[in-house]
């Protein structure tokens, strides 16, 4: 009992400093509201500041895509997880359970909370999954699929990239490069190069790219995203400190949002892993385990980072814009105090002070109770009922059979070919995900954008680099090197 009272102090402490530190509440609500207190306080669950984002909310896109990382351990089963109470309007919009991802510095794994999401039109989710390995468990990402394709096809690896940006100048400063890539062609991979689109101020382009899986590679052709402000809502990771999520019968519900506008400030892309990460990833040791800053990943051409173009690209007008991101990024690097808090502890510890621009872009999550009662909050929140509450935690039972009848597809041995860098592709019957968004053309309350008519014809005549190959990724997840912080 004590210590349930410690913890609703705590809670309505965090309620203060939210409010002192300057992050907005909507409808007059008194100052001191309280913080929720729910599964996360009573289940000794650690609510974190920073860590992955939920592969389904944002998808990376490599050039030169890897087989993902491996660790030594299993993961724990699959948690049973209970949307929240309240929910972002909007018909195409739904919820996507959590999952397992392995975190290097605790030598353990974490829980990436689910996730309010609307859903990209005509597009069906394949979760990601961790599959047996020679080393212990390899992930295997999440993608957006074409909903309408009724195959997977698994190719052969795809040469190096030979990507180097724009070679001709923009129509005008509307304009997005859309990146290169290798398309298979004819029976073979022909060069397709890049080209400029007109962007959109509400839509984020998600470029073709390739997912590596056990039976090949899977060509995801480019597709229209919401913006990330109309995504939907991205919900705090967390790490169990006990057992308790393993005992029979426990359910866990997510109560802390992470404000994405801070969040995207503090971005940064892990191509191995394949996850944006937010947070406090600043310093060197972070970089050297390859945590790559949103602007360093672009310019650099490890892969395209949508989110970056499309920020860049609202911010067309300041030609200074890009140099404030990287004086930003460094300053943080160079000083530990302007780095945003590494746990919901941590950040209540700091909010008491006074509101200056630091502690506002300090403060990175809230309940999901103050962000519902926002008045500048850029979605609209309705309650669900307990039926319909119980139906969406059936789905997520629904999504982790179909994550292990995608696992059990593309880790049976008996059908895959046995030379790793076979000349043809193979098909198989794609299974029906139970996360599929709505056609563009049943979405009548907001329109969504054509696909492009620039796209431009394979080139046959390019040759590429190398023959093709990918090399394995090495053994064991990287390890970084453990910041001392008081924030852990």
């Amino acid at each position: 009992m004590t210590r349930m009272m410690n913890l609703r102090r705590i809670y309505i402490v965090a309620a203060v400093a939210l409010v002192v530190t300057g992050w907005p509440t909507g409808g007059g609500r008194a100052a001191a509201q309280e913080y929720s207190v729910g599964a996360e306080a009573e289940a000794n669950v650690q609510v974190l500041t920073r860590g992955p984002v939920h592969e389904a909310f944002a998808e990376t896109v490599t050039y030169d895509p890897e087989p993902g990382f491996e660790v030594r351990k299993a993961p724990p089963e699959p948690i049973e997880e209970l949307p929240p109470e309240q929910r972002p309007e909007g018909a195409n919009v739904t919820w996507i359970p959590g999952y397992w991802a392995w975190d290097d510095e605790r030598d353990d794994f974490l829980w990436v909370s689910g996730v309010w999401r609307a859903l990209p039109p005509g597009r069906q989710w394949n979760s990601g999954y961790w599959a047996r390995s020679s080393a212990g468990s390899r992930w295997v990402s999440g993608y957006w699929a074409d909903s309408a394709a009724n195959e997977i096809e698994y190719l052969p690896p795809p040469p190096e990239t030979i990507e180097v940006g724009p070679n001709i100048a923009p129509p005008s400063p509307d304009y997005v490069w859309i990146p290169g890539s290798w398309i298979w062609y004819e029976g073979r991979y022909a060069w397709r190069p890049g080209y400029w689109e007109e962007a959109q101020s509400d839509w984020v382009w998600v470029p073709d790219h390739y997912v590596a899986a056990p039976r090949g590679y899977v060509f995801v052709d480019g597709y229209w995203d919401y913006s990330v402000a109309r995504r939907g809502v991205l919900f705090a990771p967390v790490y169990f400190q006990g057992h308790d999520h393993r005992r029979p019968g426990y359910h866990y519900s997510p109560t802390t949002v992470i404000n994405l506008e801070v969040a995207l400030d503090h971005l940064f892309v892990r191509p191995r892993y394949h996850h944006y990460y937010f947070g406090d990833y600043y310093a060197q040791g972070y970089h050297d385990a390859g945590f790559h800053s949103r602007f360093a990943y672009h310019s650099h051409r490890h892969g395209y980072d949508p989110i970056y173009v499309h920020q860049r690209w609202r911010h067309r007008g300041d030609r200074d814009w890009e140099v404030h991101v990287q004086a930003d990024f460094q300053k943080r690097r160079d000083h530990v105090e302007d780095r945003p808090p590494r746990s919901l502890d941590a950040q209540i510890r700091i909010g008491g002070g006074e509101a200056g621009s630091r502690q506002k872009n300090q403060i990175v999550a809230m309940s999901v109770d103050q962000l519902s009662s926002r008045d500048t909050a850029p979605l609209r929140f309705q309650r669900i009922e307990k039926e319909e509450r119980q139906k969406l935690a059936q789905r997520g039972r629904e999504v982790q059979r179909f994550r292990e009848e995608r696992r059990d597809v593309e880790t049976r041995v008996e059908e895959r070919s046995p030379d790793p860098d076979r000349s043809s592709p193979l098909r198989v019957t794609r299974p029906r995900s139970p996360i599929v968004g709505k056609q563009a053309t049943e979405i009548s309350e907001e329109r969504v954008p054509s696909r492009s008519q620039r796209v431009p014809r394979p080139d046959t005549s390019v040759q590429p680099k190398r023959s093709g190959g990918k090399k394995d990724q090495p053994k064991g997840g990287s390890k970084v090197k453990k910041e001392k912080d008081k924030d852990d």
